[in-house]
């Protein structure tokens, strides 16, 4: 008898537990067999959470013009503009080379400063010709980047041109020849001038 009443006790207490169980998995099965709502499947996989909004001193796009995009940044509290354009066709290929990015930039301090990023490193005193059209120009080297001596002459043609090319010595002694489209560039510069307008 006292073996009776202990496994009586068990019961009620196991029972409730199993009466959950069974009620538990009434619900679930058919919810698996027919696919997870999405509320169960946000629960299971929790949404990224949300990327903060971008700084007031962050890029901001002023507008994407065929081949060139105009945009803004503060540097040192100061408003910044420039339009880029990426290159077309890079011949050779440059094993582990980055983005090669031309870009024209207003400064208050600074007027059409034009500038390659060229996605690898330069020699020492390297030097690299800018081509529009049938006018070369000459750019000087430091680091990853190449910059035109009379930017105000590279915009002036770049408004004009129909294309620009770069010839840059890469390493190993190769010379690397990047074309860009030069359709926008007017567009994407009347943009950045009126957003930064030169001091008067």
């Amino acid at each position: 008898m006292p073996s009776q009443r202990l496994s009586a006790r068990r019961a009620r207490r196991i029972c409730p537990r199993m009466r959950s169980l069974l009620l538990l998995s009434s619900v679930l099965f058919p919810l698996l067999a027919i696919g997870l709502p999405a509320s169960a499947q946000q629960a299971k996989h929790p949404a990224a959470p949300a990327k903060p909004a971008p700084s007031s001193t962050g890029p901001k796009m002023l507008g994407k013009y065929d081949d060139w995009t105009a945009a803004t940044h503060v540097e040192g509290g100061q408003t910044v503009c420039y339009a880029f354009t990426r290159a077309q066709n890079s011949a050779p290929a440059v094993a582990g080379r980055g983005d090669v990015v031309l870009t024209v930039t207003e400064r208050p301090g600074g007027r059409d400063a034009v500038a390659l990023s060229a996605g690898f490193a330069y020699a020492q005193g390297a030097e690299a010709t800018l081509q529009i059209d049938q006018t070369g120009h000459a750019l000087y080297t430091s680091q990853h980047s190449a910059f035109a001596r009379e930017g105000a002459v590279v915009v002036a043609a770049l408004q004009k041109g129909h294309q620009a090319v770069i010839r840059s010595p890469a390493p190993r002694n190769v010379q690397v020849v990047d074309t860009f489209s030069v359709k926008g560039f007017s567009a994407a510069y009347a943009a950045i001038v009126k957003a930064c307008p030169p001091p008067r």
